[in-house]
């Protein structure tokens, strides 16, 4: 059936907060150990490039971040007003978020709060929770059982574990 012409455009698709906590929150936290993973593939650990990690980290968040935020309004193709591609960026803040525990363990090992060799096997662990935990609170919105909520959780960090071990071994 035809739009009738007097209908205006359709409004740009609003993303649900708990959609987009979920959405940023698995992004971030695959992405946080891939990034770890290639920054510390040909073995710098000092506390020094540990700094440098993190920050590359954060960086690497926020552009991912602001260019999922503009792929969001390029997708919809709708007219938009002059600051929604502002507020679409704007609303990728659970994906930085995710991505801050990770960016404090390496930030830690610069300050020498702990050991900078290694520090990355903690990364990967905590990323690896976050997913879990996102896995199993989805499921349990979705009104899954407790059994079936800890399996969901578990099968979606093997998945993380899957891509972060994919994404190392391909850079």
């Amino acid at each position: 059936m035809a739009e009738s012409p007097s209908a205006g455009p359709a409004p740009p698709r609003q993303h649900g907060t708990r959609e987009a906590v979920l959405f940023g929150g698995v992004y971030g936290a695959v992405l946080a150990s891939a990034m770890v993973a290639a920054l510390t593939r040909y073995g710098h650990t000092s506390a020094k490039v540990r700094g440098y990690d993190a920050a590359w980290v954060l960086v690497t968040a926020l552009a991912s971040a602001l260019a999922h935020g503009y792929a969001h309004c390029i997708a919809e193709r709708a007219p938009h007003r002059r600051w929604d591609v502002l507020r679409s960026m704007w609303e990728e803040w659970p994906l930085v978020v995710a991505v801050l525990p990770t960016v404090f363990l390496l930030a830690g090992a610069y300050w020498r709060w702990w050991p900078a060799k290694g520090v990355e096997y903690a990364a990967f662990v905590l990323n690896i929770l976050i997913l879990f935990g996102l896995g199993l609170i989805t499921a349990r919105w979705s009104a899954r059982g407790w059994p079936t909520a800890v399996l969901i959780g578990a099968g979606d960090a093997l998945l993380g574990m899957i891509v972060v071990v994919a994404n190392a071994l391909i850079k």
